[in-house]
């Protein structure tokens, strides 16, 4: 019995874990709580001299709700500041209202319906236009101006609340895609068609979403703006869909497709990392859990979208205090702009060592004598958990005083493990090239690589100051400065070899009795000694030419006849 209780508590064990490890939710039309479709919108600091705010709104419908197929949502406006409304609607539209006297409403009288009994005459039907940009015209030429352009899809209710609608910036409605929860004076609620959504009980403060693309949507190229911290993403759709982030936060993320990355003004691709098991609801959300190895997530979303592209917004509404998202130039184009300061770019850093051990940096006031040789280190962040290698392809040195003079600057690439510098790129180079030059103040620019596995882009320029100092001589020969110390010792020291020396002459007169420098073999009759000193004085040459010797015996022999004939 006891063995049988044993078994059965062990089988029970295992099925919590296995159901614990593979926890899944079905999917709802209903509003998802963290993924959001991005829509063309603008948001202005533009106020009337009346005080009143000018605000548009575009409904585009993709679903009815009801049987009868009548596309109806309720608008509220009961607020005491004065505003203008604008609606136009791509489908026939009935909308259930109520409005204070405050509030003046303007609507497409083809498409949009007022129902019910108005309270004040505040209601103007026209006939608007239907583009965009011809609908923000018209309404700057009877207003002046446009606060805000929304874009809302498969409408339920707004609200327009008392909150301030400007915001600080641009006075011209410049339409992008937007996330519309930044947009605080509107409260909206929304039947969505586009994203099927569930949410799980997340058991971690980390968020794990799951975006699944099924086989017969149209959609193969999603952007996807990140806007929580502690993110991770799987995100799995047909064969060939792109997926491009508009920002590289801290998060982690796998997919069966290509995800690229935008990298000072770089996309960065990266080749798909899970393999495809189909594109129903369970077997994905167990994909997920099966990438990251964890027992939850935090949202599922799969998308339903009859267009090629579609931008979404990941991340709880009102989570992060922000005016816009990063700038988009259009759907068509499927490009990404980036500014040179954009908070998703990989910023590069550079430091500046003076030896080889990378421990001590060097102080950007410190003058560098040409003749050392300066060891840099170039670092970068990882982006979504990838390690990307850093590869110095140049570097130059421009002089800060004039620009057109430039120099390329060699360099040798220092080897380092993993441990110490972490993917990080380590060069040295001499300023050799700097000797001759009058500047002391360079801007040090080198250019790098990024790398991932075999495949390389352009990762941008890294800078750093560079206060350099002529050296007057090369490095193995120091040179000397002498002080005031120094100089009266050699004069000392001069002073002292004069008096020996006169010394020294002035002892030679007293024992030879002849002036120092005089030829002692002119008078050897005269000096007992002068033959030994002759003789040392011809041992000078041990081994003289020929014709040395015979003018050294010549003049050998005229002097020793001399005093033979004196003294006949």
């Amino acid at each position: 019995m006891e063995g049988h209780l044993m078994r059965f508590t062990i089988l029970l064990c295992i099925a919590l874990a296995a159901s614990s490890s593979s926890q899944t939710c079905q999917p709802q039309n209903q509003e998802p709580m963290y993924v959001r479709e991005m829509l063309m919108g603008c948001w202005t600091d533009f106020v009337r001299e009346d005080k009143a705010e000018v605000h548009i709104l575009n409904l585009i419908w993709t679903r009815v709700d009801n049987k009868e197929n009548i596309r109806m949502f309720h608008l509220e406006m009961n607020i005491s500041k004065p505003a203008i409304l604008i609606m136009t609607s791509s489908e026939k539209a009935y909308v259930a209202h109520a409005l204070s006297k405050e509030v003046k409403v303007y609507v497409n009288s083809s498409t949009v319906t007022m129902v019910g009994k108005a309270d004040h005459n505040n209601i103007y039907p026209e006939d608007l236009p239907h583009q965009n940009e011809e609908l923000i015209n018209w309404a700057k030429q009877k207003f002046g101006g446009v606060t805000s352009f929304s874009t809302v899809q498969d409408l339920r209710k707004i609200t327009l609340t008392e909150a301030q609608g400007t915001n600080p910036g641009s006075s011209n409605c410049v339409l992008d895609n937007e996330d519309i929860s930044q947009k605080t004076f509107l409260k909206i609620e929304i039947v969505s068609n586009v994203i099927k959504s569930c949410t799980p009980n997340p058991q971690s403060n980390d968020e794990i979403h799951v975006i699944n693309i099924p086989e017969h949507s149209a959609v193969r190229n999603v952007s996807l703006l990140v806007k929580t911290q502690n993110t991770s993403l799987f995100m799995r759709g047909p064969q060939g869909t792109v997926w491009t982030f508009l920002r590289t936060s801290t998060l982690r993320f796998g997919s069966n497709n290509i995800i690229q990355l935008s990298v000072n003004q770089t996309r960065f691709e990266i080749p798909y990392t899970s393999t495809l098991k189909g594109d129903k609801a369970e077997d994905v959300q167990k994909m997920a859990l099966e990438y990251f190895r964890v027992s939850y997530f935090t949202s599922y979303n799969e998308i339903q979208h009859n267009g090629p592209t579609i931008f979404l917004v990941i991340g709880k509404q009102h989570s992060l205090t922000e005016t816009s998202p990063t700038a988009i130039a259009g759907v068509e184009k499927n490009t990404i702009p980036i500014t040179t300061d954009a908070p998703n770019q990989m910023p590069l850093m550079m430091e500046l060592y003076t030896s080889p051990d990378y421990r001590l940096p060097l102080d950007p006031q410190t003058r560098v004598h040409t003749n050392k040789r300066i060891y840099a280190e170039i670092s970068g962040n990882t982006l979504g958990g990838m390690v990307l290698t850093l590869k110095v392809i140049s570097c130059t040195v421009c002089s800060k005083t004039s620009c057109s003079v430039k120099k390329e600057l060699p360099f040798i690439s220092e080897t380092c493990s993993v441990d110490s510098c972490h993917n990080n790129a380590r060069l040295s180079f001499s300023l050799d090239e700097l000797q001759e030059a009058t500047s002391t103040t360079w801007e040090l620019e080198c250019s790098v690589n990024l790398c991932h596995i075999e495949s390389c882009v352009h990762g941008g320029q890294v800078r750093k100051n560079l206060e350099v100092m002529q050296s007057c001589q090369p490095e193995d020969q120091p040179c000397f400065d002498f002080g005031l110390s120094g100089v009266l010792g050699i004069a000392f020291g001069g002073f002292l070899i004069g008096v020996l020396l006169i010394g020294a002459l002035w002892f030679i007169k007293i024992k030879t009795g002849y002036p120092a420098g005089l030829d002692m073999g002119s008078t050897a009759a005269s000096c007992p000694g002068c033959a030994c000193l002759r003789a040392k004085r011809q041992l000078v040459s041990s081994n003289p030419s020929p014709s040395e010797n015979s003018s050294a015996n010549a003049s050998i022999g005229s002097t020793q006849s001399t005093p033979t004939s004196s003294m006949v």
